[in-house]
C-alpha cells in the first residue's frame, strides 16, 4: 500500500474527491490516504498559508499531494494556496495532458480533427514570484523572474518526459524577441539540452504565434514547454480546446514532492448538489497512478472513464441536452460499472502494476541551485528610477551634475522608451523615470561608487528603486532602453 495526502478542496472539492476516491477503491487501487487541512476555510481559522503545519508536515513526509480545487479568500492580501504549495515545495513542472475526449464535443472533434497535446510549464518562477511594488502614486512594477537553473530543471524534464512518452515534437515557447534576457535565458537552455535529444524534432516559436497556429491546426502541436507565465494563459487555452477545464488534469513535479489536482475553479454556486463534474480530478488522478508505477490501475480507470464518454453518459455541464444528466455518484458508478470494457478511440494497455516507494529525503538545509560554469561578473553603470513629474530636459539638467567621465548620464527613459539625449514630444509620460549611468568601455563600477552617486542624487530626486548593470564574461546582460 501507498500512502498519499489528500486535501479535498473548497465548494465542489469534498464531493468530486469523494467520487474519485471510491473509483480508485472499486479499482483496487492500492492506497491509503492521510487527508490534511488545506484551503479557503483554513485561511479563515487564521493560517496564513492556507494549509495547517500537521499538513505540511505530512504532506513533507509522504511526499505525494492529492488534491481537489481550493479557493483564495479575495480582498485579505493573502497569497494563493494553490501556487503556495507549488513553489514552497519546488514543483517545478506542471504538466497538463490536453486529449480528444469522444462524447465532449468541440468545434475540433466535430471537424474530426483529434487534439494530442502536452504542456510542461516552468511552475516556480516568472511574475508568480508575486514580487510588486508601487514605485509613484501612478506606476506600479511587477518583477519578472527567470534563472537559469530553474529553466534547466522544467526543461529537462519536458525532453525526458518527451523520450518516454515517444512523442515526435518537442517545441519551446517564448517571446525571446522582445524580453531578450529573460525569455532569452529560457530559449538559449532549450536549444543546449535538445542537443543531448537528438532523436526528438525540437522547434521554437513566439507565443502570440503560437496561440494563433493553436485555434486554427492544433493537432500539428505535440510538447510544448514554456515559461510561467505564458504557460499559464496557453494551458487554459488548450483545455478550451478539448472542452474547457474540467476535461484538464494537472500533475505537478518536484524532485522531492508531486502535486496531482484539478485546476478548476471551486463552483460555490452549485458546492453540495452533487451535480459538479469529477472528470478533471479523475483524469489528474490517473497521472498520481501511474506517476506511482499502478499502470495497469490507471489503465482501467482510463478505459473505464473513456468507454462511459463515448456510450453518451454524462454530467450536466457537457453532453447530449436531450440526454439525461447523471449526478456525480451516478457518473462514477457509471465508470465503475465500465470497468473491463474497452474504449473504440484511445484504448490504454499497460504493463502490471509495480508500485514505486516513495522516500522523502530529511534535509538539513535548503539545497541552492547554481550555475557550474565559472563566469566573470563585472558592474558595468546603475539605473535609477526617479518619481517626478518634471520634462525629460530639467531631469537632465539636474542628474548632469552628477555624470563623470568614469560613469556618464547615458540616457533617460520612462516606461522603456529613450526621452532623453534624444526622443519624441509624442512620446507619453508618467511619473517615473529611469536614469542610466553607464561606465565608459573598459572600465568597471564598485558599489560604493553607486553607493556615493545614490547620496549625491537622492538630493535631486526622490529615488523610487536601483538596479544594477551586470556584464558577465565581458558581455552586457542589460537591456536597452527602445529607441537607445
Amino acid at each position: 500500500m501507498i500512502e498519499i495526502a489528500v486535501a479535498k478542496g473548497d465548494g465542489i472539492g469534498p464531493e468530486i474527491m469523494e467520487a474519485v476516491l471510491h473509483i480508485f477503491k472499486a479499482a483496487g487501487a492500492p492506497l491509503n490516504y492521510q487527508f490534511v487541512e488545506m484551503g479557503k476555510w483554513v485561511f479563515d481559522k487564521g493560517f496564513g498559508n492556507g494549509m495547517t503545519p500537521e499538513a505540511k508536515s505530512t504532506i513533507e513526509q509522504l511526499g505525494i499531494l492529492f488534491k481537489g480545487p481550493m479557493e483564495t479568500p479575495k480582498g485579505k492580501g493573502v497569497k494563493s494556496i494553490n501556487v503556495t504549495a507549488r513553489k514552497t515545495w519546488n514543483t517545478y513542472a506542471n504538466k497538463r495532458t490536453f486529449q480528444t475526449l469522444h462524447g465532449v464535443n468541440t468545434v475540433f472533434s466535430k471537424a474530426g480533427i483529434p487534439i494530442d497535446l502536452t504542456v510542461v510549464r516552468e511552475n516556480i518562477e516568472d511574475t508568480y514570484g508575486g514580487i510588486e511594488h508601487q514605485l509613484t502614486e501612478d506606476v506600479a512594477i511587477s518583477r519578472r523572474i527567470i534563472t537559469r537553473p530553474g529553466s534547466e530543471q522544467v526543461i529537462r524534464y519536458a525532453f525526458e518526459m518527451a523520450r518516454q512518452k515517444k512523442a515526435r515534437r518537442v517545441t519551446c515557447v517564448h517571446k525571446a524577441n522582445i524580453m531578450k534576457i529573460t525569455d532569452g535565458m529560457f530559449l538559449n537552455t532549450f536549444h543546449k539540452i535538445a542537443q543531448q535529444y537528438p532523436e526528438l524534432t525540437v522547434d521554437d516559436i513566439i507565443v502570440d504565434d503560437l496561440c494563433m497556429k493553436m485555434v486554427t491546426r492544433p493537432e500539428s502541436f505535440d510538447v510544448l514547454v514554456l515559461t510561467n507565465l505564458q504557460g499559464d494563459i496557453v494551458s487554459d487555452l488548450c483545455a478550451g480546446l478539448i472542452g474547457g477545464l474540467g476535461f484538464a488534469p494537472s500533475a505537478n513535479i518536484g524532485d522531492n514532492i508531486c502535486i496531482f489536482e484539478a485546476v478548476h475553479g471551486t463552483a460555490p454556486d452549485i458546492a453540495g448538489k452533487n451535480i459538479a463534474n469529477p472528470t478533471a480530478l479523475l483524469l489528474s488522478g490517473i497521472a498520481m497512478l501511474q506517476h506511482l508505477g499502478l499502470n495497469a490501475t490507471a489503465a482501467k480507470i482510463e478505459n473505464a472513464l473513456l468507454y462511459t464518454l463515448e456510450q453518451g453518459f454524462h454530467t450536466g455541464d457537457f453532453g447530449d441536452k436531450a440526454t439525461a444528466a447523471l449526478n456525480t455518484t451516478a457518473f462514477a458508478e457509471k465508470i465503475i460499472a465500465h470497468f473491463g470494457k474497452t474504449p473504440k478511440t484511445g484504448a490504454k494497455t499497460a504493463v502490471a502494476d509495480q508500485p514505486i516507494k516513495i522516500e522523502v529525503p530529511q534535509l538539513q538545509e535548503n539545497l541552492l541551485l547554481h550555475a557550474k560554469e565559472p563566469v566573470t561578473k563585472t558592474l558595468a553603470g546603475v539605473d535609477f528610477f526617479i518619481d517626478s513629474t518634471a520634462q525629460p530636459g530639467e531631469i537632465a539638467a539636474l542628474a548632469q551634475k552628477y555624470s563623470t567621465a568614469d560613469l556618464p548620464l547615458i540616457n533617460i527613459s520612462n516606461r522603456g522608451t529613450q526621452v532623453w539625449p534624444e526622443g519624441s514630444k509624442f512620446t507619453v509620460l508618467v511619473d517615473n523615470y529611469t536614469l542610466r549611468f553607464e561606465a565608459t568601455e573598459g572600465q568597471a563600477v564598485t558599489q560604493q561608487t553607486i553607493i556615493d552617486l545614490y547620496t549625491k542624487l537622492a538630493n535631486e530626486f526622490q529615488i523610487t528603486s536601483v538596479e544594477t548593470l551586470l556584464e558577465i564574461n565581458g558581455q552586457k546582460v542589460y537591456s536597452l532602453a527602445q529607441g537607445q
